[in-house]
């Protein structure tokens, strides 16, 4: 695996924020997640514990997807370098998630906004794993908030760091673990320990980015008007209060930046869960906290694609193929 040429990193990131990820488009999420979904129900075997089932999903699972992507891109290099190159820009930008974490939240605000809490609910457990068919308004844009920010490391800042190590593939590989984490590394007697190898790969590759999009998020503050040094206070103290190792710091530095405490109470499979809070509440957790969240996102995700397309430069230069 190798670093992509920068010109591909930017047109990806061009063509997530453009385009996003289109309903009628095949995704390779979705195949990924069908292949999991196959594999969890295959590897559930009476002579092999687990564990060691769970390992052989997250093997089956990333390698499949790392394998998929680099024949594919080869096969399209054999047959053109220009098609190669814009197989890559394709298959980096579906790793992407600027765009579709703009629009599945904003069905959720706008809801919201208008005073139906019964669609904005429906739209939330779209993209949230907590129950939300009991949430009051609050706790609707508190999740809301939560989740935008947990996902601008996982979907945005995370694939864009993957994407610049080691290519389409990596970044693919990583969609992979990212997609596994979500579906299996649940900590219920179902998936504790057959998810637990996704759940703890899905740890380690994301414990820089997690860590890079904290500091992003307190260098983006006062591009919208708040404070990078509330930000960083509350990175500071806050981060290692999630049960994750590694959603405890964006979240930290995004509550910060808006003044608000996220955590607390939430319910997952009708089971009562209570996260250590985490930020003070200085500001209403309303609409107005969710735009700022939204810009801050965004932000971040324009000094991260600066940040990667500048390492990519240095490792490789740009190498545009002839027609």
């Amino acid at each position: 695996m190798t670093a992509p040429d920068p010109l591909i990193i930017a047109l990806a990131l061009l063509l997530d924020l453009i385009v996003g990820d289109p309903r009628w488009l095949p995704h390779p999420v979705v195949a990924i997640g069908r292949l999991i979904h196959v594999l969890d129900q295959g590897l559930r075997r009476p002579w092999l514990d687990q564990r060691s089932a769970g390992i052989l999903l997250l093997l089956i699972t990333a390698g499949s997807a790392a394998g998929a992507s680099w024949l594919l891109l080869q096969l399209l290099t054999v047959f053109h370098p220009l098609a190669g190159f814009l197989g890559a820009v394709l298959i980096s930008s579906t790793c992407l998630a600027a765009r579709s974490l703009h629009v599945e939240s904003a069905r959720v605000a706008t809801a919201l906004a208008a005073g139906d809490l019964q669609t904005a609910r429906h739209y939330l457990s779209w993209i949230v794993g907590r129950d939300t068919n009991l949430l009051e308004e609050t706790d609707i844009w508190r999740a809301l908030v939560e989740t935008v920010a947990e996902n601008t490391s996982d979907g945005i800042i995370a694939p864009l760091f993957w994407l610049t190590a080691g290519g389409p593939v990596a970044a693919m590989a990583y969609k992979g673990v990212s997609t596994l984490d979500s579906m299996v590394g649940y900590k219920n007697e179902h998936y504790l320990q057959m998810g637990w190898a996704s759940a703890r790969m899905d740890d380690l590759l994301n414990f820089i980015p997690a860590r890079l999009t904290a500091l992003l998020l307190i260098i983006a503050a006062p591009l919208t008007g708040r404070s990078a040094v509330a930000a960083a206070r509350i990175t500071l103290r806050d981060r290692l209060k999630h049960p994750s190792p590694n959603s405890g710091h964006p979240e930290a530095a995004a509550a910060g930046a808006l003044g608000i405490r996220l955590g607390g109470a939430a319910s997952y499979g009708c089971v009562a869960s209570w996260k250590e809070q985490i930020g003070d509440p200085l500001q209403p957790i309303d609409q107005e906290a969710y735009r700022v969240m939204i810009r801050l996102m965004y932000i971040s995700t324009i000094l991260m694609a600066a940040l990667c397309i500048a390492a990519a430069f240095c490792l490789r230069g740009i190498n545009v193929p002839s027609l």
